[in-house]
């Protein structure tokens, strides 16, 4: 693609706060050198934790070429009139190493030697205005200042910029990678126009999507249209006509994709959503009463900023979850919550082309039938857990390819923040099932194509690989697929470990085993003795739960209708002659996760076919509680 990462000159990043230090995990993931500047220590702690933490998520990002349309002659269009072409390479993504991060108090020094300057102060216009005043005093004379202004033209902060300095200044603004890939980049009115396409490959190559404004436009291109939406948002809560949660429901059913305009505000914060619109409010001349007057008044002087306050924002504050056993309102509604994968390639992935960045959590409140994104662009996410102790989610994401060692291993608190990688790509190919051990402090998860079982700290730390599976040499791919490792449950009071082998697809060749949870002394994952196969020849397993108090196991099989697409379980507390497995529900489409909800003596089933199930423990009555057009995979409960 023609631009490498350049390391002789760093980039620099003007503010370390929630934009700023995901500007700089962009270049950083890339392999750039990245200087962040904040006059606050803290606020630089906190920018570089995130970048350690979050580079490899960063990293995954496909990346983006552009090309402009040509004419009958073969040439290139003016960017005036041609049209760009964004193309993903799905195979591709980020493989530098990964750049170094310093972080400065002192400006100069952050710049001295930038070839490029990103500018994420607060969207405050005289604020921006001495920024650019002191980058241009500071700056070499051939490096790039761009602003990461949402709304404001770059022209505007112009004031005490050279004018030999104009022709490198221009608009540079990230929406909320790496969910929100999009940069649009726009002209000061003086810019040198060969900065654009130049700066269009960096940030392709960074997997970001990179669009540049044909004019001036205050709000760019996507803003103006999202300042519409915004507007009408607040004056209909203003005037009482809907709430939030209303307003996100319809949007979601309208258009599937993507985050929830409510949310987005409660995300970006209210108190940057008032500065953005005072600026259209200033130039457009449009009435501030019902909009950022009411904004204000009923939740910005109230604290009430979003989800960086405590005190919530249009949304109040999501409570700490305490127990999944609360008294449902119906037999069917174990739990106030489930998180639900979609793994990302049912019908609503309108863009099959990105498919590895399609996955999602979303938060289901079985009362309201309502379906809330937690998380979004997500690589084929598959398990997922909770642990209501640390109030934090757990998930599996199996990568790009089954041939390639690029699985990873999530963390997140409840809400969707703090994301960060326990396992990162490299260390593992396709993580399936993940199971949270409370008492422990531990997950464990499967690795289907690294026919291998693994456990690790709820920081990632003390990871280890407790079953290896290994096939001879010239060993059939049918062969190597029975000692493909999908799901796992524990038994921690008796330190015991339960684990699927799901074969080739339908074959008929699945398998269930049972082992200790420790490798026993003087041998490895690969030759340990313990191990206990409990059924073989099952159609296709793959989840499973246990129920350690009465020592049954219930899995999920996809394998062949009649005896495949079912719920089954089976007593694993006596001798091998006592463990005959029964069909507890059947008929679903291609079943992956399940949770049991002892409390209400249920269990439920999610599969592919989009549809998330109750059975009853009782007589199996399967009870269809959601349907959509989507892939689930694994769920929990909250």
């Amino acid at each position: 693609m023609g631009v490498k990462p350049r390391t002789d000159r760093p980039v620099a990043v003007i503010g370390g706060g929630v934009l700023g230090r995901r500007i700089a995990c962009v270049f950083i993931a890339a392999g750039y050198r990245v200087h962040i500047r904040d006059p606050s220590p803290a606020a630089l702690r906190d920018a570089a934790e995130y970048v350690d933490h979050h580079k490899a998520e960063f990293s995954l990002m496909p990346r983006i070429t552009k090309a402009r349309e040509e004419d009958a002659e073969g040439k290139g269009t003016n960017p005036k009139d041609g049209t760009s072409i964004s193309q993903v390479d799905l195979e591709s993504h980020t493989s530098a190493p990964y750049g170094i991060c310093k972080t400065f108090t002192e400006l100069e020094s952050a710049v001295s030697n930038a070839w490029l300057i990103i500018e994420a102060v607060p969207e405050v216009l005289q604020l921006k205005i001495d920024t650019l005043a002191d980058l241009d005093k500071h700056a070499p004379a051939d490096c790039y200042i761009g602003s990461n202004s949402s709304s404001m033209k770059s022209a505007l902060m112009l004031v005490k910029v050279s004018s030999k300095r104009q022709r490198k200044v221009f608009n540079i603004h990230f929406a909320m990678p790496p969910s929100i890939r999009m940069v649009e980049l726009m002209t000061c009115g003086k810019t040198d126009p060969e900065i654009f396409p130049y700066l269009e490959t960096v940030l392709g190559e960074c997997g970001m999507l990179p669009v540049t404004a044909r004019r001036e436009s205050t709000g760019f291109i996507f803003n103006r249209i999202w300042a519409s939406i915004k507007r009408e948002i607040m004056q209909i809560l203003s005037e009482g006509v809907s709430d939030p949660s209303e307003i996100d429901l319809l949007w979601e059913h309208m258009f599937r994709n993507g985050p929830l305009p409510c949310q987005l505000m409660d995300q970006v914060g209210l108190d940057t959503v008032a500065f953005i619109e005072d600026n259209y409010i200033q130039e457009r001349g449009l009435p501030s009463a019902s909009t950022v007057d009411w904004l204000r008044k009923e939740y910005i002087q109230q604290n009430r900023l979003g989800k960086k306050s405590e005190k919530g924002g249009l949304y109040p504050p999501l409570a700490k979850s305490s127990t999944a056993k609360a008294t449902p309102a119906s037999p069917h509604s174990a739990a106030k919550d489930i998180y639900l994968l979609d793994v990302g390639l049912g019908g609503n992935a309108k863009d099959v082309s990105q498919v590895h960045s399609n996955g999602k959590i979303l938060r289901l409140n079985l009362a309201t039938q309502k379906l809330t994104p937690v998380v979004v662009g997500q690589n084929l996410p598959d398990g997922i857990d909770v642990s209501l102790d640390a109030q934090r989610i757990f998930w599996t994401n199996m990568g790009r390819s089954t041939a390639a060692c690029d699985g990873s291993v999530w963390s997140a608190d409840m809400e969707g923040g703090d994301m960060t990688c326990l396992i990162p790509v490299g260390q593992v190919h396709t993580p399936k099932q993940l199971a949270v051990i409370e008492s422990r402090k531990q997950i464990y998860f499967c690795d289907r194509e690294g026919t291998s079982v693994h456990r690790c700290d709820y920081d990632g730390s003390n990871h280890i690989i407790l079953v290896q599976r290994r096939a001879e040499p010239g060993t059939s791919l049918l062969e190597q697929m029975t000692l493909w490792c999908v799901g796992v449950a524990v038994d921690a009071e008796r330190g015991l470990l339960y684990w699927t082998q799901k074969g080739p697809c339908k074959a008929g060749r699945g398998q269930i085993f049972c082992a200790g949870l420790n490798i026993p002394a003087g041998e490895t994952a690969e030759n340990r003795t313990d191990i206990r196969r409990l059924w073989n020849n099952l159609p296709e397993p793959i989840d499973i739960e246990l129920d350690s108090e009465s020592r049954t196991l219930y899995w999920t099989d996809r394998g062949e209708h009649p005896f495949g697409c079912t719920l089954n379980h089976a007593y694993v507390g006596g001798e091998e002659m006592d463990m005959e497995k029964v069909i507890l529900a059947r008929h679903f489409h291609e079943p992956i996760g399940l949770k049991l909800d002892k409390a209400n003596n249920i269990v439920y089933v999610a599969d592919l076919g989009g549809s998330l199930y109750s059975v009853s423990l009782e007589d199996g009555l399967k009870t269809e509680l959601v349907r959509n057009d989507v892939c689930y995979t694994g769920l929990t409960l909250v």
